[in-house]
């Protein structure tokens, strides 16, 4: 059944959050060879949207108010929804970050549409469309099928692969006016507490440290080998509590979830919690003294031994295989 399906554009520091290219991905399978329709937000944001087209968007729509410059639920929910309602989309695929976990429940509720959150993967099974999510704190995983309604579904980033970009794409871009007002909430300063560099939370490999580090300085180490894997730096819950580093690094339940291709743990026991932000990364490699500690039964490569040993080994090692290569 070919479907119209309606994806939000994310979009940091002047650029297209990686989460953008997913969402259309999974839009393409939702909409079963109908539309794909991407909407971007923002202050002066309409000079993106033929790189979504290029990433597989048949058309974008731009809304463009000085009051959609910064996120607020209000300023956005009036623009999507001005959107759904020129629209009538069949599918609504946003990304599971803190913008789409805040504005597709109230979306939801305004459409009087069921949600489906944090989808690790969508295929099309037997005539339905499929739907996987985690529970549990990512012990069990789910299937979930819409009967009827919207579909609506926000996916869990670097879970589904984004479409081989194609500059030669051709696409409508058009703009809608929407007049944001009467909101709620003013951002009259935004300040940021953020890792330096890769974005954590799409971030292909992740180094991350736990109470082990024993300090801030502690993180030196594991930085150094993130600089050198182009890798994003994390932490437990432990070292943020422990004012080792800042909580905008913290992974795990109350935290950040990520799911890299490869996630390097160096000094973290392995509790739940974190377990609950990591354990589906497609290689988890473990470094702690302790062989008895939780994190190698999540591991599928352990090192038993002292990370301001073994970490700095790694970085020189890795050095010199991108000098060969």
């Amino acid at each position: 059944m070919a479907r119209k399906v309606l994806t939000l554009a994310e979009v940091r520091d002047s650029a297209l959050r990686n989460v953008s290219f997913e969402a259309i991905a999974a839009a393409k399978t939702v909409a079963e060879g109908g539309e794909v329709v991407t909407v971007l937000a923002g202050e002066s944001v309409g000079s993106l949207a033929q790189e979504l087209i290029a990433f597989g968007a048949d058309r974008v729509i731009t809304v463009e108010h000085a009051n959609l410059k910064a996120y607020t639920s209000d300023g956005y929910s009036q623009a999507l929804m001005a959107v759904l309602d020129a629209e009538s989309p069949e599918g609504i695929i946003f990304g599971h970050t803190a913008l789409g976990k805040d504005l597709s429940p109230k979306l939801a509720s305004k459409l009087n549409s069921g949600l489906i959150s944090d989808a690790t993967e969508v295929e099309e099974v037997g005539g339905n469309l499929v739907f996987t999510r985690p529970i549990y704190s990512g012990k069990a995983f789910e299937k979930k099928i819409v009967t009827d309604g919207v579909i609506f579904a926000t996916i869990r980033p670097n879970n589904i692969a984004s479409l081989q970009k194609d500059d030669a794409r051709s696409g409508d871009v058009s703009s809608l006016e929407v007049d944001v007002k009467d909101l709620r909430t003013i951002i009259k300063e935004v300040v940021r507490k953020a890792t330096d560099g890769v974005d954590l939370s799409e971030a292909k490999v992740v180094v991350a440290g736990g109470r082990g580090v024993k300090s801030t300085d502690g993180f030196e180490p594991l930085k150094e080998l993130a600089d050198v894997l182009g890798a994003a730096v994390g932490a437990s819950r432990g070292a943020c509590d422990a004012d080792y580093c800042d909580y905008s690094m913290q992974i795990g339940q109350t935290g950040k979830v990520v799911t890299p291709d490869l996630y390097i743990a160096c000094g973290i026991s392995g509790a739940i919690q974190h377990l609950a932000g990591m354990s589906n990364s497609k290689v988890i490699v473990a470094i702690n003294k302790d062989p008895e500690a939780n994190i190698f039964k999540v591991a599928d490569y352990g090192i038993v031994g002292d990370l301001f040993e073994v970490v700095p080994l790694l970085t020189a090692e890795f050095k010199k295989l991108l000098v060969t290569n």
